[in-house]
């Protein structure tokens, strides 16, 4: 019998992608022992925030409702989701996989497919187009999808681990003005690109588009002529892939900036900065990190954790490799975007201190910049040592320089991620996930948590909603929306009832409540259009629920939670 040839790449392209597979099994190797009953430790409320975007997109595919807004929380005001990082391109596709398994089991297979699907893209363009070596390519493409400050994120943000797209867009990009390239099908391809990478992340987009129109001046300036020669093709392709982009972006980009629940301004990340100390620090989840460095980095979102071996051989491999093109616009690039990065005041070591960072240059309210983190302009800084890693390995497997494969590979070592921490969580009500609350609840009306829905002391009642696959609708939330000056504010401005309710939630005894308390109270179930209130009573002090009885008087236990049927007064 003869034996099929195996093709030359997928010897090398299927080990590759099993060991990325394997880097993102360790990582979430927390969640196996209970798939269902873990959450992260570190980011819970983020977790339960795409877990109900994954409720969200099976909700539209099922119901074929509008993708761009939900009224499924925060009634009546409802979610801009072009606000929130949809993330459309995500959850609808996998909205037939979230109605089989559920979200909670949908979100742990993104959590951990978006990494190695961001790996195996990075190693796909570099060896095609940049490198000889498949290892090289493997090992640049493996730190593009699970660099540290990268990893960092499965604490509960796939939407920043899900860059698989952005190789590609690079990869267009620089194609547009290569000589023999024809920019009438690169530029459609490079639309193509950019219309899905919006409704994946649209802020890695920008920060990829302006790593790229920085990487490619650099470019420009060390190469004049062949720049100069590209200069046609390369605008006509961006010109093209601009016009095919705009067609499935006007509409739902529009939306984002003037359709219901926009805000022009995010104050909430704007100033966030990467800290100095986080460029040559290794983060807690790696195998060189200790926990000691959230409590100071970390109490506000690093993106880089490159650690002092990492930023040391990046150095050496800059000056051994600075005759290649490559490798001098990838490291005057990642130098930009790592200074960039810092922000408008400069953070040492954890503390905010008194001198400008970069971004103090830029005016108050520039558009679009003024909604972005300047700690993740350092993405760019990730790729460019990726392209550096990549091309050093390379250059040594080829015996142009000592073989320093060994080297580069003991300072990945301490980079390694290890299990994201997890925490257990109750289950949801069985009242909930039964479908007990179906009696009481008509169109147009809610089920109101207890406490209501926040990223407080309510997060639990949005797991609710995520259970259902919003076939209830909530009031109030977790997402972003304008405050009464339209700038990002977390969650809808607070209403009495809500606030009352989650100083209950932690309190033994019943609150004091007054006869303003409860007129209060009645416009604000009124306002939610609530048909009943909903209290689970585990692991909660009876202080709550004996508050809720002064409010609106005895409740009723149903199944395993407390309701009150409040639709004789809404």
């Amino acid at each position: 019998m003869r034996k099929l040839a195996v093709p030359a790449r997928l010897r090398t392209d299927l080990p590759a992608a099993l060991v990325f597979v394997g880097l993102a099994a360790v990582m979430l190797a927390g969640y196996w022992g209970d798939v269902r009953g873990r959450i992260s430790a570190e980011l819970p409320d983020d977790q339960v925030w795409f877990e109900w975007l994954l409720a969200h997109g099976a909700y539209c595919v099922r119901h074929a409702a509008d993708p761009l807004f939900s009224m499924r929380q925060n009634v009546p005001a409802g979610v801009n989701m072009m606000t929130n990082t949809s993330v459309l391109g995500v959850t609808v596709p996998l909205a037939p996989v979230t109605m089989l398994l559920g979200p909670h089991i949908t979100y742990l297979l993104w959590l951990g497919g978006a990494p190695a699907a961001t790996a195996f893209a990075g190693y796909w363009v570099l060896s095609r187009h940049v490198v000889a070596s498949p290892v090289a390519a493997a090992v640049g493409g493996g730190f593009a999808g699970f660099a540290p400050g990268t990893a960092h994120h499965a604490e509960g943000q796939p939407n920043f681990l899900s860059n698989f797209l952005l190789p590609f867009i690079a990869l267009y990009v620089a194609r547009l003005g290569r000589p023999g390239r024809r920019w009438t099908r690169d530029g459609p391809v490079l639309g193509l690109l950019v219309a899905y990478q919006v409704f994946i992340n649209e802020e890695q987009l920008l920060v990829l588009a302006l790593g790229c129109a920085v990487a490619l001046t650099v470019s420009g300036v060390l190469r004049p002529r062949p720049a100069a020669a590209a200069l046609r093709p390369f605008a006509a392709g961006l010109a093209t892939a601009a016009g095919v982009a705009a067609v499935p972006l006007a509409y739902p980009l529009w939306w984002q900036f003037r359709g219901p629940q926009t805000y022009t301004a995010n104050p909430l990340f704007n100033s966030w900065g990467e800290d100095l100390h986080a460029l040559v620090t290794y983060p807690y989840n790696t195998v060189a990190g200790a926990r000691a460095t959230e409590a100071t980095i970390g109490a506000t979102e690093q993106n880089s954790w490159y650690g002092i071996t990492t930023v040391a051989v990046v150095a050496v491999l800059v000056l051994v490799l600075w005759p290649s093109l490559p490798a001098r616009t990838a490291a005057v690039t990642g130098l930009i975007f790592a200074i960039l990065s810092l922000g408008p005041r400069l953070r040492v070591g954890g503390r905010l201190t008194a001198h400008d960072g970069p971004w103090a240059l830029l005016p108050d309210g520039l558009p679009i910049v003024s909604q972005m983190m300047p700690s993740r302009l350092v993405y760019i800084s990730t790729l460019a040592i990726a392209v550096l890693l990549a091309l050093g390995w390379d250059r040594a497997s080829a015996g142009v320089i000592l073989d320093v494969r060994l080297a580069l590979a003991l300072t990945l070592v301490p980079l390694f991620p290890t299990p994201t921490p997890v925490q257990p969580i109750d289950p949801v009500p069985h009242f909930i996930t039964a479908g007990g609350w179906r009696p009481y609840v008509a169109d147009g009306r809610t089920v109101v948590p207890l406490p209501v829905p926040s990223n407080g002391a309510g997060l639990a009642g949005l797991r609710w909603s995520v259970a259902a696959l919003h076939e209830f609708a909530v009031p109030a939330g977790y997402f972003l929306g304008p405050d009464a000056g339209h700038r990002a504010m977390m969650g809808p401005p607070s209403r009495p009832t809500t606030r009352l309710l989650d100083l209950a939630a932690y309190s033994p005894t019943a609150l004091a409540v007054t006869d303003a308390d409860r007129a209060a109270a009645l416009d604000d179930i009124r306002y939610w259009r609530a048909a009943i209130l909903v209290l689970d009573p585990r692991h909660r002090p009876d202080g709550l629920r004996q508050t809720v009885v002064k409010l609106f008087g005895p409740g009723r236990k149903v199944d395993d939670v407390w309701v009150w049927d409040v639709r004789d007064r809404t």
